[in-house]
């Protein structure tokens, strides 16, 4: 089951070249897709599949990469099916941690303005984005990306209408209902609210 006990979303499984198939649970993302990505997820890193060799889980998907020549892809497919049917009673479990912050200022040029088009002031952006635990939704894009959510809809927003040439490492963004932080320096179109000690050594600063 998913985060909120619900039955997780029956997905699709489909070949993606001569080495992999795709579990998509959603073309669009949902808490419910994401939490049933990863679940199968964790399940096959915990129940690996002979002839598997990577597993990549995404926002609503599962890429699950094999030896073609010591795995068949039908085979395969009917060993994810059982995996999938254990799903609902599996649930996902995790670590949580607490990541130091400071917003607005230099390190934080789009706090003001974001807060403005939610109709909020700084302080009241800051406390609402602070209110609650954010979720691992993903990681990729660039090494040590994160994708953390979901934000309520009083705090949706869309990304930037022009793109950045460069954020640092640690930056921390905000759009389309999500928090992500950047590891590595990155082209980006999200509104860039804070930073944060990732990416940066010996770095302090206030949640």
């Amino acid at each position: 089951m998913n985060d909120a006990g619900l039955p997780l979303p029956k997905p699709t499984i489909m070949p993606l070249g001569d080495a992999a198939l795709l579990v998509r649970f959603a073309t669009a993302l949902t808490p419910e897709a994401n939490s049933a990505a990863v679940a199968l997820a964790q399940a096959l890193g915990g129940d690996r599949v002979p002839g598997v060799v990577e597993i990549v889980p995404n926002l609503v998907s599962v890429l699950v990469r094999y030896d073609p020549l010591r795995t068949d892809p039908a085979q395969l497919a009917g060993e994810l099916r059982l995996r999938l049917a254990r799903l609902d009673s599996a649930g996902t479990s995790g670590t949580q941690h607490r990541i130091e912050t400071r917003f607005g200022g230099a390190e934080g040029p789009d706090l003001d303005e974001v807060a403005g088009l939610l109709g909020l002031t700084a302080a009241e952006f800051v406390q609402a984005h602070n209110r609650a635990p954010l979720r691992v939704l993903a990681t990729g894009f660039a090494p040590g990306f994160v994708y953390c959510g979901f934000h309520p809809p009083e705090l949706v927003l869309p990304r930037r209408t022009t793109v950045r040439r460069a954020v640092p490492p640690g930056s921390v963004l905000f759009a389309a209902g999500q928090t992500a932080i950047a590891a590595t320096e990155i082209p980006t179109g999200w509104h860039v609210i804070l930073r944060s000690g990732c990416g940066r050594p010996n770095a302090a600063g206030s949640g």
